[in-house]
């Protein structure tokens, strides 16, 4: 039977690895780009851990994490959405291979989400990946109209 534990800043490299996994899941990139990844996620993301804009969530059994997320609380402007400074991003959902299928992330979902309640935030976001997409949209999730423009890429269309 796994437990549900809280990450400490303790656990940061941790997470980092987690977010490297969930990412070769999802995208092709060399390994010195995941290592760049997880050195710089590391950096970011300790000290969050440790100011509490950031909390993690483990799913544990036998001493192993078989899943872990992240909810980054972060300063948001007010909104037509929500009035309230602040805004859930949801982030770093990753179930280990043998461990999919038993709704860990499911769960870990509702557990995150209610802090967000429990904080009076109104509005979390996320990026799915395609593994995650069925589970977001069942627990209510729905695509907006947010566009993005990428600068560190060759942008097209200035002419």
């Amino acid at each position: 039977m796994h437990k549900i534990r809280l990450a400490t800043v303790d656990d940061a490299a941790t997470i980092s690895r987690q977010r490297r996994l969930m990412f070769a899941d999802n995208f092709s990139r060399t390994e010195q780009e995941f290592d760049q990844l997880e050195a710089a996620f590391t950096e970011w993301v300790t000290p969050r851990l440790a100011d509490g804009s950031y909390l993690g969530w483990f799913a544990v059994e036998d001493d192993t994490i078989l899943a872990a997320c992240g909810l980054w609380i972060m300063d948001f402007l007010p909104h037509w959405m929500d009035i309230a400074p602040a805004r859930g991003y949801l982030t770093n959902f990753y179930t280990a291979p043998a461990a999919r299928g038993r709704g860990l992330a499911k769960e870990l979902l509702r557990i995150s989400v209610e802090e967000c309640k429990k904080r009076g935030i109104g509005v979390v976001t996320l990026h799915a990946s395609k593994f995650g997409r069925p589970i977001y949209e069942r627990f209510g999730f729905a695509q907006n109209n947010e566009m993005i423009l990428r600068l560190n890429e060759d942008t097209q269309g200035w002419e």
